[in-house]
């Protein structure tokens, strides 16, 4: 499923390419510790930036306040939590003859 291989491809990135920070492999693990976590990884061009969370959307709240305040208590640094829902993805829309393309 999703969550093994978002957290697989941390370790790849973190171990394998090198390309993963201390503050980045500290977020990954402290969400990784949260119940409802289904996987974590860092995302971006690497050495910094920031990580994704797939969560289960009852744990969103207690997950956004536990790893904001671990976070900060361990680094002395607040970070910013977005919180995305997921789209139902990828659709074919028909465009009327007449129509412009967007």
């Amino acid at each position: 499923a999703l969550g093994p291989l978002l957290q697989n491809s941390h370790r790849s990135l973190r171990d394998d390419f090198e390309v993963s920070c201390k503050e980045l492999d500290l977020m990954v693990e402290i969400a990784t510790a949260q119940p409802g976590l289904i996987g974590a990884r860092m995302t971006g061009g690497g050495f910094g930036g920031c990580t994704i969370n797939l969560v289960e959307s009852a744990a969103v709240s207690d997950f956004r306040r536990k790893v904001a305040a671990e976070y900060s208590s361990t680094t002395g640094l607040t970070p910013e939590i977005y919180v995305s829902p997921a789209s139902e993805g990828v659709q074919q829309i028909a465009l009327a003859e007449n129509e412009p393309a967007m």
